[in-house]
Formats: C-alpha cells, structure tokens, sequence
C-alpha cells in the first residue's frame, strides 16, 4: 500500500505538469484561429472561388495535416520539450499579421499565419517533432494565391506557349488557323488564350503536388524524375486542353465555351497531370506488385 502510494504520489507532478501542457497547447491554438479567422475565411474562399485560382489549396492543407500527424505519431515515444527559439518566429509572424490589419491585404496575414506554425511548433512540440514536420508546414506556402502583378510574364508565356503549340497541331486536325498574338482564328470563329487559359493555375498545382511527392518517395531516381517532370507535364496538359477546345470550337462553335465543357476541361488538367505525378512517385515495390 505504500509503495502504490508512494508511485501515485510521483506520477502526481508529472502528469499534472503534462496536463497543464495540453491545456496550454489547446488554447494557444483556439487563441491563434480567433486570431486568424477572417484569413482562414479568406483563404477558404480563394481556394474554392473556381477552377482557375488556387484549387489545389484545399487538397494540399490535408495532405498536410495528415503527413503532420502521421509523424507525430511516429514520434509519440519522444520526451515533451519546448524550444523557445519558436518565439523568434512567432513573434515577426504576430507583426505581419498586425501589419496588415492596417493594408487589409489578407495575403500578408495568410503569410503571417503559415509563418506562426513552425514558431509554435517549437514553444509546444519541441525541436525534433518540429523537425519531422517542418516541410509539410513549409509546403503551406505554396497554396497562396500569388498577385498576378508577380506572374504576369510568366502567364504571358505561358499563353503565347498554349498558342503557338496549338496552332501547330490544328493543321493536322485538317483545321486551318491563323495566330495573331495569342488569338486562334479559325474558320467558325476566335479563341482568346485569356490568362485563365494560360495553364497557370495548373502549373502552380503540379508542382506543389510534385514538391511534396517527392518527399514522400523513398527512391532518389523517382523524387528527381517527378520534380524534373512536373513543368512539362502542367504545361503539355493545358496544351491539350486548349487544343480540344478549339476544336470544339470549330465543330460546335463558340456557343461551347458558354457551357460546362470550359469549366470541365480545365477539371480535367488536374485531373490528369495529378494522377500521373502521383504515379511517377509511387515506390518501386509498390510498382512491382
């Protein structure tokens, strides 16, 4: 009876002590979404406002939030510790987020939000928890929406690309074509590459699936063969969609481009170059079986 007394009595302090970190933990966390909640709403809507602008975001949060606690676990063995370098980076993270109360860009406050979660990473789970999930967390940044002001050019490119590869393959469609700039005219009418057209959105999505991917793939020959791939991949499916497009568009005519058919076929880009990254970064004994 007294040495059961006795083990109480020293488990008493510690989980005590360990309670009090859940607790602590819990409303940090309630604190930060409080705080966070019109950019998360912001976020949201930017990630589902169509298929053109940030739809990977959604998908890319949960695959982060499941590798995150799937590592966690694996570390479930490691001692509780609390590295207060987190400050460091909590801290510059609050500041933007206070920053931009007074601009009212909500791009900088979802900065500011991914910024934070390393920081308290750190303050709560420590330094080698932090390190097995800080490149999920770093990954975050990847579906923000970028201002077009900074992917202008790159649009442009890309829309001069789609262009001009796609008036290279009508011909051998038996559809005759005329380019001007990045306007496709064909005898039942002209298609505008428009920036929504240009690929962008596919690209930005490829290669962050492709970014994560690799680091989830075991073989250095498949991780360098899915982040090699990715550009090309985004960039030849857009290509292909533009194309069936236009072809529509001479079939059918520009009535098409008012109906599901635009909306779908730009669906369909991820739904092909996604499948094919994911593909590409399965593990060789995976592809044996």
């Amino acid at each position: 009876m007294n040495t059961e007394t006795l083990y109480t009595q020293n488990l008493k302090p510690e989980s005590s002590a360990e309670t009090r970190r859940h607790w602590t933990l819990w409303l940090a966390a309630a604190l930060l979404l409080f705080l966070f909640a019109p950019t998360m709403l912001w976020l949201w809507e930017r990630w589902t406002m169509s298929v053109w602008h940030n739809g990977h975001g959604i998908l890319i949060a949960m695959v982060v939030v499941y590798l995150a606690w799937g590592e966690l676990r694996k570390r479930s063995d490691l001692p509780r510790s609390s590295n207060p370098w987190g400050f460091a980076i909590l801290i510059p993270a609050l500041t933007l987020h206070m920053l931009d109360t007074s601009i009212h860009s909500q791009l900088l406050s979802a900065f500011a939000f991914f910024l934070s979660l390393p920081g308290l990473s750190l303050l709560f789970l420590g330094t080698e928890r932090t390190r097995a999930i800080i490149f999920p967390l770093l990954t975050l940044f990847l579906t923000l929406p970028i201002p077009l002001f900074l992917t202008e050019s790159i649009h442009l490119a890309l829309r001069h690309i789609a262009t001009d590869s796609v008036a290279w393959l009508l011909p051998f469609f038996g559809v005759p074509v005329f380019v001007t700039g990045t306007l496709l005219e064909t005898p039942n009418g002209l298609l505008q590459v428009a920036d929504a057209c240009s690929g962008f959105s596919t690209l930005y999505a490829t290669v962050t699936v492709a970014i994560l991917t690799a680091y989830l793939c075991p073989d250095m020959n498949r991780k360098i063969l899915v982040l090699v791939v990715a550009v090309p991949l985004a960039i030849s499916v857009n290509i292909v969609r533009v194309l069936l497009l236009t072809l529509l568009v001479h079939w059918i005519g520009l009535d098409v481009l008012n109906t599901s058919a635009h909306e779908i076929s730009g669906l369909l880009t991820f739904a092909v170059a996604l499948p094919i990254i994911f593909w590409l970064g399965r593990a060789p004994a995976a592809a044996e079986k």
